[in-house]
């Protein structure tokens, strides 16, 4: 449909054409993706995997309006907030950011797979799989996510935790961790896209009049 071809196009702008995201996008994102779980409810749209894919897509959204919504109360409390909890925020945001970033590419495989080998491709495209990557993708995210904030923790508390024994080999290992996976972040992120900038270019130029 039109409508998922739009919000589609909306996500790879927000998430994997601009550098930063702003208010306009934000919200505009939020909008959208609203409005595609309204419409994914739809009889009109078929159950496919590709509408598996995106609705993934529209409920990570939802980790943004509780970030907003946090965000919120937290300043309503004004000094008195603790930096875990400011850092949940962030993090949540982050998350939503991961995981979009991923599904959009997934989808814009799947795109290539239909356009390139749309018989060979048939069987891996299914509703199953597709609710089984969206699953696999938000439980790496979310360790993702956990690993940070207890790095996090780690690092507001300084001094309190322990350099020594098992418990402070442990603590070095999260902090190393934690620091390797931010910097696989950054890579990953420009690698995808650019994976994704190919696929397209492939697709449009492989429809395009020749």
């Amino acid at each position: 449909m039109k409508d998922l071809r739009r919000y589609l196009a909306l996500k790879y702008i927000q998430y994997l054409v601009l550098s930063s995201s702003n208010a306009v996008s934000t919200l505009l994102g939020l909008l959208g993706s609203a409005y595609t779980m309204i419409l994914l409810q739809s009889a009109k749209v078929s159950s496919k995997s590709t509408a598996v894919l995106i609705s993934s897509l529209a409920q990570t959204d939802i980790l943004v309006f509780l970030s907003l919504v946090s965000e919120v109360v937290l300043g309503s409390f004004g000094a008195g907030v603790s930096p875990a909890a400011s850092a949940l925020a962030r993090i949540l945001l982050m998350a939503n950011t991961h995981v979009s970033c991923v599904l959009l590419s997934c989808v814009a495989f799947e795109a290539y797979l239909i356009t390139f080998l749309p018989s060979k491709s048939r069987p891996l495209r299914t509703v199953r799989n597709a609710r089984l990557i969206s699953r696999v993708i938000w439980m790496l995210v979310a360790a993702e996510c956990a690993l940070f904030l207890v790095d996090d923790h780690l690092r507001a508390s300084g001094a309190s935790a322990p350099s020594r024994g098992p418990l402070g080999l442990l603590f070095q290992l999260s902090s190393t961790a934690a620091a390797l996976l931010r910097s696989l972040s950054y890579i990953l992120g420009i690698l995808l896209r650019i994976i994704n900038v190919y696929i397209y270019y492939k697709i449009f130029f492989s429809m395009s009049p020749r």
